[in-house]
C-alpha cells in the first residue's frame, strides 16, 4: 500500500500545479440528452460524482441542487436540474450498485437530491472514509487531491450562480474538475480495477436477532421439580385436652 502524508497546509497547496479537467464537457438539459448520458455511464465501472447548488446570501433562503456532475476519464456530463427533471434514467444510475459513484460528502449530496425526488442510493464510494486506510486525515476535496495527486484544485467558482441561464466556461471547467478529480483519486488509491468499498455508506445494517429468553436455572429447576411432585393433602389432627386426675 502506498504511503501518503496525513495532512497538508494551505501554503504547501499553493506550491502545487493546478489541475483542471481537459476532456469533453456535455451539458445535459433535456430528457433526450439525459437518456443518452445515462446509457453511456451505465456501461462504466466507476465514475466521478459531485453536485453544485446555487448559493444563498440571505438568512432563511436556500435552493435545491442545481447541477449533478458525472465524469469518466475523458467526458463529464453536467446535468442541469434547473432545466431537466430527475427522470428514471438518472435515478436508475444513482441506485445502481454496478456503477460506483465516487465522491466527497456523498451522503450530503444524496440527501439534497432526495429533496427533489426520492430514490434509494446505491454504489456510492465516500472518499472521506476510504482514505482513512491510507492514514490521510485531511478530508476536504482540495486537500485530499493535493495529498493523493499532488495537484491544486481551484475553488474560485464555488459561490457562483449555478442556475444562470448560461454557465461560463470557468463554471463548466470547475464543475467538471470536481467530479473528475474524485475519479482520479480513486484510481490513484485503488488502480484501474473496481474494488469493493470498505464502507457502504448507504447499506442498511440487518437488525441483530433477538436472543431467546432463557429462564434462570433455579426457576427452571423449580418448575421441573414441581411437575414431578404432587402435593399431599393437609390432614386435620384432633387435639386432645389432657386432664390431671387427683
Amino acid at each position: 500500500m502506498k504511503e501518503y502524508q496525513n495532512s497538508i497546509s494551505a501554503d504547501e497547496i499553493k506550491e502545487l500545479p493546478v489541475a483542471g479537467f481537459d476532456g469533453r464537457i456535455v451539458i445535459v438539459d433535456t430528457p433526450e440528452k439525459l437518456q443518452r448520458a445515462c446509457d453511456h455511464l451505465m456501461t462504466c465501472g466507476v465514475i466521478g460524482f459531485d453536485t453544485e447548488t446555487r448559493p444563498s446570501f440571505k438568512a432563511g433562503v436556500s435552493y435545491n441542487v442545481s447541477l449533478v456532475q458525472l465524469s469518466t476519464e475523458d467526458v463529464c456530463y453536467l446535468v442541469r436540474l434547473c432545466s431537466v427533471r430527475m427522470e428514471r434514467p438518472l435515478l436508475h444510475l444513482l441506485e445502481s450498485k454496478d456503477v460506483l459513484k465516487v465522491g466527497v460528502d456523498v451522503v450530503g449530496d444524496v440527501r439534497n437530491l432526495n429533496k427533489l425526488r426520492h430514490f434509494k442510493a446505491g454504489g456510492f464510494v465516500e472518499l472521506q472514509k476510504e482514505v482513512e486506510a491510507f492514514g490521510i486525515e485531511d478530508k476536504s476535496l482540495r486537500k485530499m487531491a493535493a495529498i493523493i495527486l499532488g495537484v491544486g484544485v481551484s475553488k474560485a467558482q464555488r459561490l457562483s450562480n449555478w442556475e444562470a441561464k448560461e454557465m461560463t466556461s470557468a463554471q463548466l471547467r470547475y464543475a467538471a474538475t470536481d467530479a473528475w478529480v474524485c475519479l482520479k483519486m480513486y484510481r490513484a488509491l485503488f488502480g484501474e480495477g473496481v474494488h469493493a468499498p470498505k464502507v457502504d455508506v448507504f447499506a442498511q445494517p440487518k437488525p441483530a436477532p433477538k436472543p431467546a429468553k432463557e429462564a434462570p436455572a433455579k426457576e427452571a429447576e423449580q418448575k421441573a421439580s414441581g411437575a414431578r411432585k404432587r402435593r399431599r393433602p393437609h390432614r386435620n389432627r384432633k387435639k386432645t385436652k389432657q386432664t390431671n386426675n387427683d
